[in-house]
């Protein structure tokens, strides 16, 4: 989306907008020859977006006072909104690839859906050695049933406790225990980088290898 904007209106269609979208804002005036070069390919980059940032283009001859207040010395300027506040910004006729990487800094990344989420972390291949792991030790002599029982019911700290006691009682048998540890780190890896549960058995973990 693309619009004009001046003093009267640039509080609503660019400061309270940014709250909602990024919105970058064009300093420009129509005898400025680097501006009719940036003015397509700005425009051209924000429509890639598709709704993701919009374009509010200022003529500085009509909105001195607008560009003097955003210490505008050079045109064409542009300057980045989000959430009221201005995050980012550059002068002069940027190539279009150096200006997709000033939107690509200023857009926040889409949030991915729980599919997609899934889909990742099914594809990490410690998640997938630990799930390799465990389908070995569920056919070995002496599987650790209950632990995997307990993880599947969502009893993940019952479930690593149990595993923790595997790994040492498996003190003689190196190739089971390291089957042991790619599940737990598999494990770990679902729970994600933040959990404190993860992080407290990694180290316990660390101590037998």
């Amino acid at each position: 989306m693309v619009k004009d904007v001046d003093e009267a209106t640039f509080q609503q269609e660019v400061i309270e907008r940014s709250k909602e979208v990024p919105v970058i804002v064009d300093f420009w005036a129509e005898w400025c020859g680097p501006c009719r070069t940036l003015g397509p390919a700005i425009e051209q980059a924000v429509k890639d977006r598709e709704g993701t940032v919009e374009l509010a283009k200022v003529d500085v001859d009509s909105n001195q006072q607008l560009a003097a207040a955003f210490r505008v010395q050079g045109i064409p300027a542009v300057k980045a909104f989000v959430n009221g506040e201005m995050v980012d910004e550059f002068t002069g006729a940027l190539p279009p690839a150096q200006i997709n990487a000033f939107l690509d800094r200023v857009i926040p990344p889409p949030e991915k859906t729980p599919e997609e989420l899934a889909e990742e972390l099914n594809s990490n291949e410690f998640v997938v050695a630990g799930r390799e792991a465990r389908e070995e030790l569920e056919l070995s002599e002496n599987p650790p049933t209950e632990a995997f029982k307990a993880w599947d019911e969502g009893d993940h700290e019952f479930a690593l406790d149990l595993l923790q006691k595997e790994v040492e009682i498996a003190g003689d048998d190196p190739d089971r225990r390291d089957l042991l540890r790619k599940v737990m780190v598999g494990y770990f890896t679902e729970l994600g980088p933040t959990s404190e549960l993860a992080a407290t058995h990694r180290r316990r973990l660390a101590t037998f290898f």
